[in-house]
């Protein structure tokens, strides 16, 4: 693999995280006047008809194996993910939610290691950046000093993020089967919205048409959708097919980073020194968790390769 798409793939992974950490805004507004299925269901349906739009091409099948694989990962990245990250909120803090679901990139290590052909090496450079970016996450994330624990929340978070790491290495496998990335994206998201009908029929799905004419809340679910949804899940599966699962699941901490940074610039929130310490822990975590370090026997020194 050449180095210039190498750097595609980095540069695929921090748009859809700098994206993704700014999604809570539009979320924000958007839940004065939907629920969350509602917001989900139709971020997703307009991500679906724009990817169509993109690219009007069927993509034929390949079997049924090939076509569960599709099915997984829409029930996985699409639905199960956004559904339990949304029902945790509601049992426990956000800054708790934001911190377990960070820990996403070591699951998926793990899943990687066990289920993957194609082994990717976990040296101890990867646990270190872990360590160093869940402790700043922890800083950001509690930096007015309340943390309290909720196992009903807590739990469904944790499993967020085993979902999606479960997501990240089926999307690894079907980057393998030759496909474009827009048309398997949409076939993932196909099934993820197929997923989502039955739960609506149970969550009170009536969503009201003329707020969603309202133009401030028109641009915000445009954004979701063309961005955050079709856009993102592009680029972030083009990233795991260059740079492979692992290292583009670590790019998931930079999410809160992202966010603490658009609330200071678009919310006008104040940022604390404790948060600032832990945005410059992340990053270093990021940045460790991103190099490759090979230790040489007859040196007492590490040396680092990009």
């Amino acid at each position: 693999m050449t180095e210039k798409n190498v750097s595609r793939g980095h540069l695929a992974a921090f748009i859809t995280i700098f994206i993704w950490g700014t999604t809570f805004i539009s979320t924000k507004v958007l839940l004065k006047s939907f629920t969350p299925i509602e917001i989900l269901f139709i971020r997703f349906l307009i991500g679906y008809a724009a990817l169509w739009c993109v690219r009007p091409k069927f993509m034929p099948l390949r079997g049924r194996k090939q076509e569960g694989i599709f099915l997984l990962a829409g029930l996985c990245g699409i639905c199960l993910y956004y559904l339990l990250e949304n029902i945790s909120l509601t049992f426990t803090q956000a800054s708790n939610v934001g911190v377990i679901i960070s820990t996403a990139p070591f699951f998926t290590a793990i899943l990687t290691k066990l289920v993957s052909r194609e082994k990717e090496q976990l040296g101890l450079p990867f646990f270190l950046g872990f360590i160093a970016a869940m402790a700043g996450i922890c800083l950001i994330s509690f930096s007015d000093g309340r943390a309290s624990l909720n196992p009903t929340g807590d739990i469904l978070a944790l499993l967020a993020a085993f979902i999606w790491a479960c997501y990240s290495v089926l999307t690894k496998k079907i980057s393998g089967y030759g496909y474009s990335t827009i048309e398997t994206t949409r076939r993932v998201f196909f099934y993820g919205i197929m997923f989502m009908v039955p739960v609506m029929f149970f969550s009170g799905f009536r969503p009201d048409m003329k707020a969603l004419l309202v133009p401030v809340n028109l641009g915000n679910i445009l954004f979701l959708g063309l961005g955050a949804s079709a856009l993102c899940f592009v680029t972030w599966n083009a990233a795991v097919r260059i740079l492979g699962a692992v290292k583009t699941s670590v790019y998931i901490y930079l999410v809160p980073v992202i966010t603490v940074t658009a609330s200071v610039l678009i919310l006008k929130e104040q940022i604390t020194l404790k948060a600032c310490i832990g945005m410059l822990l992340t990053l270093a975590g990021l940045w460790i968790s991103e190099h490759k370090w090979e230790y040489k026997r007859k040196s007492p020194c590490y040396t680092i390769n990009k």
